[in-house]
């Protein structure tokens, strides 16, 4: 079988918006996909303009499946509070092969923003 994806992956433009007061709650998203035959754990570090990087977040992702990690989720991050509106970057580190997307739903405006990619 060939596992599509690969072990590390780095994205470079998060901010966590707030919530907001709309039905869509502003929120971060990982998205990640474990095409392997074996669990996919991944360690998580935080990069920040302003403080040393935070490296105590692992996932763990289970074979032949897909997740989605919150960064407003507390569970999700290992018991970490992401800052809102504070720009930071993250590295994902995987036992496995995983492809990962990331997703930012920002509604500080009427019109709202949601957007989504692939990271490196």
């Amino acid at each position: 079988m060939r596992v599509v994806g690969k072990k590390n992956w780095i994205i470079p433009d998060c901010e966590l918006p707030p919530e907001g007061d709309g039905v869509l709650k502003g929120h971060e998203s990982v998205v990640i996909v474990n095409d392997s035959a074996k669990t996919a754990v991944i360690k998580v570090k935080l990069y920040f303009t302003d403080k040393k990087p935070y490296d105590g977040i692992t996932w763990l992702v289970e074979p032949q499946t897909v997740k989605c990690f919150r960064m407003n989720n507390v569970e999700h991050m290992c018991g970490f509070i992401v800052p809102l509106e504070t720009q930071y970057a993250m590295k994902l580190e995987s036992s496995q092969k995983i492809v990962v997307q990331y997703g930012r739903l920002d509604n500080r405006q009427t019109n709202l923003a949601y957007y989504t990619t692939l990271a490196y």
